[in-house]
């Protein structure tokens, strides 16, 4: 999200003319000049491969492990998925003609959207900006890119890869606040791609609106689970409790809240305490594995959510080091104030249900989540719930692990976004698809012309 951190001066956008200029030189269309700047995006990464799993740990406690997997491998997987399609992504794609314009062929471009402005939140602050800027690249664009303050030793990693490896008006890094990112939206640019919290997505796309400035929001929510009588539990616990404490909850598509059948309820509970302990040790804080929360401002308000008479395990935390145990709490409803917000944190609310049609329909009543998890071995309570419910996209039996298939397009819909990126969705997103229809000279049809006496008769033969 945007960061409420210092007003920058009142500074004349220059490097928005010159990335105009460079844009419509041509100089970014070639696709030998896209993949040069690729392969030259993964030097720079490896060549900080260390120093970026450093900056992660002092911004979000992040173990390398955990940083690799999930930040810096990801951006290795877009790249070398992309450099492999690109060639066969940028050439036109030809499309059926309609029998009634004869002598003609159809075929769509993709070309490049121009000046393209993406701001990256601070969860996951190296791969939610190197992602989109994957696709920028490879459609052809130029970029302005804008990192939160909240994460500032990964933020200034980032800064040095884009001023060594790129020319400031092919990619400009906005050294900046939340004022100079409101200006730029001010201006005639061509794109925006946003991630973050869906009130400020709500404040860039308005603003972004007074001149038209099309817009891809990737946002979040409460994105549930749900744990059906007949699941594995304890292979839903593994895989559950790890979605969820990965980068200690603060993860836009992290199980918010788990809806448990009744019947299993106490099974689940206990299995999940085994598996945190497994996966962490009895005394979390002093685990190398597990992370920690980005700032104060977000510890106290995750710390608020507690409450001691409905907390089954963990419920501890240390305000000093930002540390908040895992917690899972039982017997909630959408009365308790976690339910309110996103939780964005390692705080697990168990709801329970009986019949799986009230859930599906309190779901249903909900503004859409960006994700939804399902674990059940029965096939028609996993087609009733993907039929009938809206959400980005998700699992069955799993959680979080479709965000890493690069043949999958990632977004939400409705609350929890627009739009969608990843793999060639990526480079579509970053695309305007430009349709042509080329018609031949070799005749020229006289039905569409006037006069039109005794037309109509053959028209509805071929529009019937």
């Amino acid at each position: 999200m945007l960061d409420d951190s210092k007003e920058t001066k009142d500074i004349p956008f220059k490097y928005i003319e010159k990335q105009k200029e460079y844009f419509y030189s041509g100089a970014t269309r070639s696709y030998e000049f896209r993949i040069e700047q690729l392969r030259k995006l993964k030097v720079a990464v490896k060549k900080r491969e260390e120093r970026i799993l450093e900056a992660l740990y002092k911004d979000l406690g992040k173990n390398s492990y955990e940083g690799y997997i999930t930040e810096i491998g990801m951006i290795y997987e877009e790249i070398e998925f992309t450099l492999k399609r690109l060639k066969k992504w940028m050439k036109p794609q030809k499309v059926r003609t309609p029998i009634f314009q004869p002598f003609s062929k159809s075929m769509v471009y993709s070309e490049p959207r121009g000046v393209a402005l993406i701001i990256a939140p601070w969860n996951y602050p190296f791969q939610l900006l190197m992602a989109p800027l994957i696709g920028a690249i490879a459609a052809g664009n130029t970029c302005l890119i804008k990192t939160s303050k909240n994460s500032p030793y990964t933020s200034k990693i980032i800064q040095e890869i884009i001023i060594d490896s790129f020319e400031d008006r092919y990619i400009h890094y906005i050294d900046g606040g939340n004022d100079e990112v409101m200006k730029v939206l001010e201006e005639k640019i061509d794109f925006v791609f946003f991630t973050g919290s869906p009130k400020v997505g709500s404040q860039i796309m308005q603003k972004a609106s007074k001149n038209l400035i099309p817009i891809v929001l990737e946002l979040g929510g409460k994105s549930p689970a749900i744990i059906d009588k007949n699941a594995d539990v304890k292979m839903a616990a593994y895989r559950l409790i790890w979605a969820k404490l990965l980068n200690s909850g603060q993860t836009c598509i992290a199980p918010d809240h788990v809806y448990i059948h009744q019947s299993i309820k106490d099974v689940f509970i206990k299995k999940a305490t085994e598996v945190i302990e497994e996966f962490y040790g009895s005394d979390i804080a002093k685990s190398k594995d597990y992370g920690r929360i980005i700032n104060t401002k977000q510890f106290d308000r995750l710390v608020s959510y507690l409450d001691k008479d409905k907390i089954v395990y963990g419920g501890s935390f240390d305000r000093n080091n930002l540390f908040i145990e895992p917690t899972i709490m039982d017997n909630i409803s959408y009365e308790d104030k976690i339910m309110e917000d996103e939780i964005f944190g390692p705080i697990l609310p168990l709801l329970i249900y009986e019949d799986i049609n009230s859930i599906i329909n309190e779901i249903k009543r909900k503004p859409k989540p960006l994700a939804l998890y399902v674990y059940t071995s029965d096939n028609q309570v996993e087609e009733k719930i993907i039929r009938e419910i809206q959400f980005g996209g998700g699992c069955i039996n799993d959680s979080i692990s479709h965000v890493s298939n690069p043949h999958l397009p990632f977004g939400g819909v409705g609350n929890s976004g627009m739009g969608s990126y990843h793999g060639k969705a990526s480079f579509d997103t970053f695309s305007h698809k430009k349709s042509i229809l080329k018609k031949s000279n070799f005749f020229n049809m006289k039905l569409p012309f006037p006069p039109y006496e005794g037309k109509i008769k053959i028209v509805k033969k071929l529009l019937k």
